[in-house]
């Protein structure tokens, strides 16, 4: 893949400012709303699917209106009328989603690998089982004078840097990096990797490392 030049600004396609479509946060909202909208879209009205799915007229507006919650077999019938897959009437729901706000010094301190060699770890949040498939662990990370230098980290995943502090070498592989504030660094973690050279302590920086999310 051929680098950006410096100074000059990527283009993406995504828009930043893209909105999803509205979805509902009550499940019967949603499976109302999706199999009204299904319905309208094969131009039937709610006799016609009545009829091919032999429920009441009532209680398909019922259905519809999110005012009742429907059987599995119920919902099975009315996707096989609309011709959709049965998961295609859930599409419009909108699952929790999970945020965590951490306070200015109120990470975590935790033991990873580099722990032992004077690395100080403060987590700044974490969400667990989620719908995107990928763990994502925030660290602040500080290195002082009893900090050694550890080069040889090696995890799965993927890894980012952002220096705030200090300066140091940082070894990726068979490379080495001189980091120093506002610097980062974005890699492969599956390679060994960590701090080579305490340039200038004290150093802090943040590493952000995303992962697949255990099935």
């Amino acid at each position: 893949m051929k680098e950006q030049p410096k100074g000059t600004m990527a283009r993406f396609t995504q828009d930043p400012h893209a909105v999803r479509e509205t979805r509902e946060k009550n499940l019967e909202a949603a499976i109302g709303r999706q199999v009204r909208e299904l319905r309208k879209r094969q131009r039937m009205t709610g006799s016609d699917l009545a009829a091919l799915t032999g429920l009441s007229a009532g209680m398909l507006s019922k259905i519809e209106n999110g005012v009742i919650s429907p059987s599995l077999n119920t919902l099975q019938v009315l996707a096989d009328a609309l011709r959709v897959p049965l998961v295609q009437l859930f599409s419009g729901y909108e699952e929790p989603r999970g945020a965590m706000h951490v306070k200015a010094g109120q990470g975590v301190e935790i033991e990873r690998a580099g722990t032992r060699a004077g690395h100080q770890y403060q987590l700044l949040g974490h969400i667990g089982s989620n719908n995107s498939g990928v763990v994502v662990e925030p660290y602040l990370i500080l290195l002082t004078k009893q900090s050694d230098r550890f080069p040889t980290f090696q995890h799965e995943g993927i890894e980012m840097l952002y220096v705030l502090e200090g300066v140091i070498d940082y070894r990726h592989g068979d490379q080495t990096y001189r980091l120093e504030p506002g610097d980062s660094l974005l890699f492969d973690a599956d390679s060994p990797h960590g701090p080579e050279g305490l340039v200038e302590l004290p150093a802090r920086f943040l590493s952000i490392i995303s992962y697949p999310q255990q099935k």
